[in-house]
Parts: C-alpha cells; structure tokens; sequence
C-alpha cells in the first residue's frame, strides 16, 4: 500500500461511508475538512457531521470553515498535502484550493460523467428511469464536475431499486474504486480522460415542493419519483377534505402491471395507515 499524506473533503453520510471504505483499505487522512456544526431538529440543537463526528472518534485533525476564504487556504498550506479527496462536501472549492495538493483534487461523483452533472445525480437516474449508472473519479476541475476521468465503473439498476438502494450501492462501489485507483494516481500511471462537453447534462439541488406528484399522470413516472424521493423529500399528492387542502404523503408503493399501485400513506396530521383504509374513509 502506498503512503499518501491526504486530506479528506465531505459532510454527509455518503463522505463517511466512505471513509470507512478508505480506513479499511488502509488509507488514513492526514487532514478532515468538512462542514460547520448547524441547528436542526425541532429544539434547533447545534448538530455535528457526520464527517466530524467520525474524525473525532478516529482523533483525526478536522477543520470545518465557514468560509473557503484566503485564511482557511494559509491554514491549509501548513498540511504540506499531496492530494485532496471529495465527497459530497456541499460548497463549491476556490480553484487555488483544488490545485494546492502536489496531485490536486480527485471527487467522487455518482453518475458516469458527464451525464449528471451537479447535486442530484442519483435522484436525476431514479427520475429518468435509467437501467444503468455507475461512479466516476474525476480530477476536479474550478467548472462543476467537469474534470478529466481518472476511473469509472458501470452498474445496472433494477426497477425495485430507490435512492437508498442505489446510494448504499454506488458508495461501496465508488470506496472500493476509489482504493484501486490511489496506488495508480501516486504513481501517476493513470492517462486521464477528457470529458465531451458535447453529452454533458446537469442536475439542480432537489427541493422540497418537487415531491409533490400527480395521480392522473404516467404510472411509470410517479413510481420513478417515488424511487427518487424515497428518503427525502418522499413524495405526496393532494386531497380536498371538507373545503380543506390534506397534504398526503405516500410511505410505500409498487410498480405492479404497468401500475402505481399505492401501499400505505400518512395524511396530514393523521398516522400510518394502509392505502385502502384510507380511501375507505374518504
């Protein structure tokens, strides 16, 4: 195994599965940089990442800037870092900060670029409904995702498959080629891979009121956004109730003979129930 002195760039669960991909493989970071502690919940109680939280339980350095600004970069020089790696980190990375390692900045971007380009990559395969997808490690570029492909790796989607499916997939895919592929970008035996800017696509940040859907339309396209939005935002549909807009969102359903066919539910400010309890009541 080759020493590397690198530092690791991610805030979610994604970038510390990761991790624990990369730990296994024996790679340990020199540096953790992610984001800072934020209030959510209900109590809006200040919350670490999971990134963090995993830097302190393996006494890692870790840094979480508010800002990617002139100081943080000074602060950053001081690691002497021979190559930087990105995974879901949520900020965009100045250019003197994705060229500051001796190798630069490799990230891990779950799609076969540059199809899906941006935030949402695995969201936008759910929503098409592609058979395939796949992760690439791309050399970061200051353009968004738009760098030389340093690995890439094909998987097929089964039509079952959510985004927690495909997410727990790609990360164990992308963490084992992301092992193989360090020994070969120290060595420098890697011939990068431009992209064709002519078949790039992109992908925006996925929002809330994008969960809402429409029962008269496609069958196909409802169980893909179901797919899609599975952990978040889910998705819902509308009902009117006594001159009342009811917000229902839907907790389980299936693709079954060319239908959506809709298992449980949870009415606005009512429990889990199953879906034909609830059109029994309504």
């Amino acid at each position: 195994m080759e020493k590397l002195n690198f530092a690791f760039i991610g805030t979610p669960d994604i970038s510390r599965d990761t991790l624990d991909i990369l730990f296994g493989c024996g790679y340990i970071p020199s540096l953790i940089i992610t984001s800072p502690d934020r209030k959510s919940g209900r109590g809006l109680e200040l919350k670490e990442t999971p990134v963090s939280i995993w830097a302190k339980n393996h006494n890692i350095k870790y840094l979480k800037p508010e800002k990617l600004d002139a100081s943080f970069i000074e602060e950053f020089e001081k690691y002497n870092i021979d190559l930087s790696i990105v995974v879901a980190y949520g900020k965009i990375l100045p250019e003197k900060l994705i060229n500051l390692p001796k190798l630069g900045t490799i990230n891990i971007h779950y799609s076969l670029l540059p199809k899906y380009r941006g935030a949402s990559p695995l969201e936008s395969t759910l929503l098409n409904g592609d058979t395939i997808t796949g992760v690439s490690i791309q050399q970061m570029a200051f353009k968004l995702d738009s760098g030389p492909i340093l690995a890439e790796i094909e998987s097929p989607i089964d039509i079952n498959e959510t985004k927690k499916d495909l997410k727990n997939k790609l990360i164990e895919l992308g963490g084992d080629l992301l092992c193989e592929s360090i020994p070969n970008i120290i060595n420098k035996n890697i011939i990068p891979k431009i992209q064709d800017e002519s078949k790039a696509t992109y992908c925006s940040k996925i929002k809330k009121e994008d969960g809402e859907i429409d029962l008269k339309i496609d069958p196909l396209v409802n169980y893909n956004k179901y797919r899609a939005f599975y952990e978040w935002p889910g998705v819902y549909f509308y009902k009117i109730k006594n001159d009342k807009k009811i917000r229902i969102k839907i907790k389980e359903a299936l693709y079954e003979n060319n239908l959506f066919v809709i298992k449980r539910v949870t009415p606005e400010g009512k429990k889990e129930i199953s879906y034909d309890d609830f059109l029994k009541q309504n």
